[in-house]
């Protein structure tokens, strides 16, 4: 007999993103990619003051808070849930001989039932690079949104990013994507309709792709306050690297009242 087809779950996503290619992935680009133009657009615009106390969701192999760092900001918590992904995170600080990052393993859909993140609030919160919806099922990025606003200052700013269903060269494919979920064939690991899941040289990648609806009401069950959107070509010229690395996606920004 054939083993049952399980859907996608966190552990399933923690487990890929420890899988040796993807944590080679993230580590060359927290070596060789660094900060994009975009970010550090957003960040300065919300963040100006580098003493601000950031805290980064998802923080992979240290690619923003090191860029961040490099840019003058010193106070700034990161965290992920793929341990290995933490460790590659330390060392790359280690190797540049830079004090003051903290980076600690935790899992975002958690934060509100007792963590390491056990602080005063955060004068803003980032979850870059679409680490939010990489968070398998609604209700469960619902939480991570839930845990990061109660971990953040009331005034205090959430940058996040999206790839997103609402991208025009994308429309004809998934039209074709909801008659497989009406018809009941759509990949049978996937947890609802805007999921993908597939794999590459990187390894295997879980993505929720939201429309925009979808995002503005995520943000008002949570607690946020939507402020404004753009993509990523709209804000920055990226660099080649920057481009190979990653499609254009969308950058959201909300605060907490």
């Amino acid at each position: 007999m054939s083993e049952p087809i399980t859907k996608v779950d966190g552990a399933t996503v923690r487990d890929d993103f420890n899988a040796i290619n993807a944590v080679l992935h993230y580590t060359r680009a927290a070596h060789f990619v660094g900060l994009w133009k975009s970010e550090l657009t957003l960040i300065a615009k919300y963040f100006p003051d580098p003493s601000a106390r950031l805290l980064e969701a998802g923080c992979g192999a240290g690619r923003v808070a090191v860029g961040l760092w490099h840019q003058g900001y010193r106070d700034i918590t990161g965290f992920d849930f793929a341990s290995e992904l933490v460790d590659q995170a330390r060392n790359l600080a280690q190797e540049q001989g830079i004090a003051g990052l903290t980076f600690l393993q935790a899992d975002a859909t958690q934060l509100n039932s007792g963590s390491l993140l056990n602080y005063q609030p955060f004068d803003g919160v980032l979850f870059m690079f679409n680490g939010l919806m990489q968070i398998p099922g609604r209700e469960n990025r619902r939480a991570a949104l839930h845990g990061l606003h109660r971990l953040c200052r009331p005034g205090g700013h959430f940058i996040f990013t999206t790839h997103d269903r609402d991208d025009p060269k994308d429309v004809k494919e998934w039209a074709q994507e909801a008659e497989r979920w009406a018809k009941g064939e759509q990949n049978p690991r996937l947890v609802e309709f805007g999921d993908r899941y597939f794999s590459d040289d990187n390894g295997n990648t879980f993505m929720h792709l939201p429309d925009r609806k979808e995002v503005l009401a995520e943000l008002a069950a949570t607690g946020w306050t939507y402020l404004e959107s753009a993509t990523r070509n709209e804000l920055a010229s990226e660099t080649p690297k920057v481009r190979n690395f990653s499609d254009n996606c969308t950058f959201w920004v909300a605060k907490k009242l």
